[in-house]
């Protein structure tokens, strides 16, 4: 009924007759067909994780571990408390609840507990003035964690993958290198899929790390772990990294801060995997995860690969001078679900907040070439090359082994690899065959980025759904690949965007939105929308605040 429909509405539209359009529509509704179809065969896979019993994460009860790192900088400087107390608080809280979410691949307490005591000794040597360590080791004392793609020196660097032996980082990566320098102290490594390759977190080494606020249900991916941690309040600042929503996807299942910067302004070196695709750091990006909005600045300013750049991080935003624009509808693509009403309605609350509390106006839109997403991402992002997979041969990321050998071992449960990875050598073929619809996919990416800029200018910013739906049932991805689009299509274009928790849905589950600002050659107000004077920063920390403590 669905196909005949589309081709119907296709068929008698009033505007010009367009084959391709209707054969695209009609692929659509094939693939949600089929997918519908997949859904139907993991239901009983699906149904005994729903019935599985639930494990709960053991209350906060450390005041400690309810404080921005702003404001716990600020005491360790001030020697309110110092940085051990605050590491000995974070570490007990990851061994509680590892346990329970099962986010840590590698830990470094013993390293980190000394690190705290020499940051410690620098503050009471009295060297420095509050104003010259706040200026040039802002983060000084500050327990953080790390995503286990991102290389840590001496630590697991396995990102997922089942290795003859443990692969351990030769040096920091450039973030963490950075991180450090300002003063931030390596607690962990956490979990990630296999080679990052997944929207759920799960792999064949360490397990499946799984949402605090619902074991049965998935903390997301890649950066699965790090939201895991945070979400559970065993974490205060998170390095991860983003090419399809891999930051924000886990940071709205588990109720936090997930931020993708514009592309080049946090270096990639030091991830894995990583590409020698010239094109790589326009889609791929390192970027901060945080409980608290006021921290995002503070982390993304450590992490910056210029100290040149002016990011205007801390600068007031005045809000009558910022046009806002909103979607709730899903993106127009016959192959993606509709949003979920708890997620309409929180929209809808923020935008009556903008408008009764604020005076601000905020416009309902619909950019038509959204529908594309789907495509774009598809034609643009599985068209890098260099990348390293499992598939990589002779240390060459572009000569490829047999990717009809791996599937067959796969199929006879002889692959030490994991379904996504084996799946990305499949659609990665399928998709270099395409090099027409790469060139007209390219021209629509392009005609796409320039609707943004009309529509946002340099004062512009929208709101848009993250997902469709809050934390789903592990492997439920599969069948739910398509949704993805509402996040990789800014990978796509190349802009920024932050996943901004807005409260709980009816189960109880953290639900959020994307806000975003098309950028006009320069890296600036985007980030003050977030910053501790912004409305952002003012409207979210609180409710954010309050989910914790359902834990």
């Amino acid at each position: 009924m669905n196909l005949a429909l589309s081709f119907l509405t296709l068929l008698f539209a009033e505007q010009q007759f367009d084959l391709g359009e209707m054969l695209n529509a009609v692929t659509k509704r094939i693939i949600r067909g089929l997918l519908f179809c997949l859904y139907c065969l993991m239901s009983p896979v699906i149904l005994y994780r729903a019935l599985r019993s639930r494990k709960r994460c053991s209350p906060i009860r450390n005041k400690l571990l309810l404080m921005s790192a702003t404001d716990l900088a600020r005491k360790i400087r001030e020697q309110q408390v110092t940085s051990e107390e605050v590491v000995r608080s974070y570490i007990t809280r990851c061994i509680e609840v590892n346990p329970v979410i099962n986010a840590i691949v590698e830990a470094r307490y013993d390293l980190a507990i000394q690190e705290a005591r020499e940051a410690d000794n620098v503050i009471r040597l009295g060297h420095k003035s509050l104003d010259e360590i706040a200026r040039e080791t802002p983060l000084l004392g500050v327990p953080i964690t790390v995503k286990g793609s991102i290389a840590v020196q001496g630590m697991n660097h396995a990102a997922g993958r089942k290795w003859p032996q443990i692969p351990r980082a030769l040096c920091d990566a450039d973030a963490v290198q950075r991180v450090r320098a300002a003063g931030g102290i390596v607690l962990l490594v956490s979990n990630t899929p296999e080679l990052c390759m997944c929207w759920e977190t799960y792999n064949n080494v360490t397990g499946m790390t799984v949402n605090p606020y619902d074991t049965r249900r998935t903390a997301g991916g890649s950066s699965g772990g790090e939201a895991a941690l945070l979400g559970s309040g065993a974490s205060l600042l998170s390095l991860a990294s983003d090419i399809g929503g891999s930051a924000r996807l886990p940071a709205m299942f588990c109720g936090v801060f997930g931020h993708k910067p514009s592309p080049g302004l946090v270096s990639t070196i030091g991830h894995m995997p990583g590409s020698d695709d010239k094109a790589w750091p326009n889609f791929f990006t390192l970027g901060p995860m945080v409980r608290y909005a006021e921290d995002l600045p503070l982390l993304l300013k450590a992490m910056c690969q210029s100290s040149r750049l002016n990011l205007k991080l801390d600068d007031k935003v005045p809000l009558r001078d910022i046009k806002f624009f909103y979607m709730e509808d899903d993106c127009g693509s016959g192959a993606t679900s509709s949003i979920d009403r708890d997620i309409k309605e929180a929209i809808r609350r923020l935008v009556e907040h903008l408008n009764f509390q604020h005076g601000v106006t905020v416009q309902k839109v619909k950019l038509k070439d959204m529908k594309y997403a789907l495509e774009l991402i598809a034609a643009i992002l599985l068209r890098i090359e260099g990348v390293e997979t499992i598939f990589t041969k002779n240390s060459d990321p572009r000569e490829w082994k047999s990717v009809t050998v791996e599937v067959l071992k796969y199929l006879c449960c002889m692959s030490p690899h994991t379904f996504p990875n084996v799946m990305y050598g499949v659609l990665k073929k399928a998709n270099s065959a395409k090099s027409q619809n790469y060139i007209k996919m390219v021209e629509k990416n392009a005609a796409m980025k320039k609707q943004f800029e009309d529509l946002l200018g340099d004062n512009g910013v929208l709101i848009y759904p993250t997902f469709v739906s809050a934390a789903h049932y592990p492997y439920e991805i599969f069948h739910k690949i398509c949704n993805v689009s509402y996040l990789a299509i800014f990978n796509s274009l190349g802009l920024p965007v932050t996943q901004c928790p807005l409260g709980l849905n009816r189960n109880g589950l953290p639900i959020g939105v994307q806000v975003q600002k098309f950028l006009k050659n320069k890296i600036s107000s985007f980030y003050q929308l977030i910053s501790p004077n912004a409305f952002f920063y003012r409207l979210l920390q609180i409710p954010n605040v309050i989910i914790l403590q359902f834990l």
